[in-house]
């Protein structure tokens, strides 16, 4: 069933989820103005959404006989670690990073920005908390409510600029935590 929704520049359309079984109810949301694709539940309520970017590269990563559950240029851990981050506006935030890799980060947050969101941030990890390496990057998904692949609500931010010693030290990280829990 199709159904026009509220368009912010009349560029957004529901489509209603009748025959998945596991999803029948939701409803996908197409906005093509900004570029992307949200899920709804059956109330309404938004359960997450994806740039087209992201669903563009699942629909080639499917379409190369690979089935992968995220399409990620570089290998990601999960990673507590403290991040700071101020958007075009200038707002400034701080917040708990619950995974990073040389692509990007995943930045906990109730409240997370629009996709396309432009940071710049700065983060320490546990290594070496004194020390802050900067960064900047775009919003490329986000998750507003914690499921089963994001504990936590908030947001991914694929990185755009990152200079070569921080992602050097990010993949450092990386290897001794993978060392660690091979060992283990």
């Amino acid at each position: 069933m199709l159904i026009t929704c509220k368009p912010v520049k009349g560029a957004c359309v529901k489509y209603s989820v009748l025959s998945s079984l596991r999803h029948r109810g939701k409803v996908l949301q197409i906005d093509a103005e900004r570029e992307i694709v949200t899920l709804l539940g059956g109330n309404g309520d938004v359960i997450g959404n994806l740039s087209w970017d992201v669903v563009i590269d699942q629909v080639l990563a499917h379409r190369k006989g690979v089935v992968q559950n995220e399409v990620r240029a570089e290998p990601r851990i999960s990673l507590i670690f403290t991040v700071r981050y101020t958007t075009p506006e200038g707002q400034q935030f701080e917040s708990r990073a619950g995974g990073i890799g040389g692509g990007g980060l995943f930045i906990e947050s109730h409240s997370p920005l629009p996709i396309g969101t432009k940071l710049a941030m700065e983060f320490s990890l546990p290594q070496n908390p004194e020390q802050w390496l900067p960064a900047k990057g775009t919003i490329a998904w986000v998750c507003p409510k914690a499921d089963q692949y994001t504990f936590s609500p908030g947001m991914g931010v694929r990185f755009t600029e990152v200079e070569p010693r921080v992602r050097d030290q990010i993949h450092e990280v990386m290897k001794a935590i993978q060392v660690t829990s091979q060992a283990a």
